[in-house]
């Protein structure tokens, strides 16, 4: 068997993106993986629940040898041997992890691997520290169909944090080469706002709106596309998401989720300020899609250019391990209040 890629999970942000770009890229590629210091600068180091169902997922469709996959585990080795099993899987993350982290590198592994797979995860919808499933269907879907990888993420129940128990259904379609992208300037293209609530009262999502369209327009943005939902969940819990996209861009999203004890019009006004930051800086591409695009990117024939507002840890950290895994050249350049990312596949 060949030596695996050794990555170091404490590099840069230290946390479970690392696992999930080295992961994915190595089922894409048939190159074992070996991620150590797993997590290893977070309060709870080694891998969750979440991360265990993600690689199970990739471990299982793509017929590797795994070593080491247990909770709180420090090190983790991954070695595809290249036979896909497509088909249909059934997924319970058993908490309420996050769906959204599970399918950012389930998502891109099966398309790029050229093959095709219905998934359906339960677990956490929309939770901490990590993007909401609204997020991901409306702004990354957009984004991602644009480069070739095409997949649905339909929300059959939410799932809230303690109990999660959301249900997520997702078609993921085959990409043999993604496609190229350059986002340096942004379109006009006006925010829709989408508010979820699950065993709370209706006023919740309302209240979630009023205030990201007070913060919208302070800024000068009008908004008259959006809707405030009820939706069923386990637990109780709320999502707000206000976005941008079209065909050729932008692909700009901000959300926030409710928690006990922080009002409804914070949430919503948490959200605007996350979509404030890229369409103040006419960036077309958010900070948090910015580290999403490097996996597909690396791997496109070509250049990819885009702008954000923000460079984050995660973008940085995303960026050396796919060049450590693929060898794709990038730059980060600072133009005016935004940055440009270049990523040579």
């Amino acid at each position: 068997m060949t030596e695996p890629v050794r990555i170091d999970g404490s590099q840069g942000e230290g946390g479970g993106q690392i696992l999930r770009t080295a992961v994915s890229l190595s089922a894409i590629t048939g190159n074992p993986v070996e991620v150590t210091n797993i997590r290893a600068k977070r309060q709870n180091p080694g891998l969750r629940p979440q991360h265990m169902a993600g690689i199970k997922i990739l471990g299982d469709l793509f017929r590797a040898h795994v070593e080491n996959l247990k909770v709180r585990a420090e090190w983790v080795k991954f070695a595809p041997s290249g036979k896909f099993e497509g088909g249909s899987v059934k997924v319970d993350i058993g908490t309420a992890g996050s769906i959204p982290m599970i399918l950012m590198a389930v998502v891109p592994a099966v398309s790029l691997s050229g093959n095709s797979l219905q998934l359906e995860i339960t677990g956490g919808t929309d939770v901490k520290s990590s993007p909401t499933i609204d997020y991901v269907k409306y702004v990354v879907a957009d984004a991602y169909r644009n480069i070739g990888i095409k997949f649905s993420a339909d929300v059959l129940r939410r799932g809230y944090y303690p109990k999660g128990g959301g249900v997520v259904q997702s078609n993921i379609e085959p990409c043999k080469v993604p496609g190229t992208m350059e986002l340096l300037t942004t379109r006009d293209v006006a925010p829709r706002i989408t508010s979820v609530c699950g065993q709370l009262a209706r006023h919740v999502a309302e209240r979630q709106i009023s205030s990201a369209m007070i913060a919208l327009e302070k800024n000068g943005i009008r908004c008259s596309n959006y809707t405030a939902s009820i939706e069923t969940s386990n637990s109780p819990g709320s999502s707000i998401l206000i976005y941008s996209a079209s065909d050729f861009g932008p692909y700009v999203g901000g959300d926030s989720i409710g928690e006990v004890g922080k009002r409804a019009e914070a949430v919503g006004a948490e959200a605007a300020d996350r979509y404030l930051e890229s369409t103040l800086a006419l960036a077309p591409v958010d900070p948090f899609l910015a580290d999403m695009l490097v996996l597909p990117f690396a791997l496109a024939k070509g250049r990819s250019k885009y702008r954000t507002a923000r460079v984050t840890e995660h973008l940085r950290t995303n960026l050396q391990v796919a060049s450590q895994l693929v060898g794709c050249k990038y730059s980060i350049v600072q133009q005016g209040k935004a940055y440009v990312v270049t990523i040579e596949g």
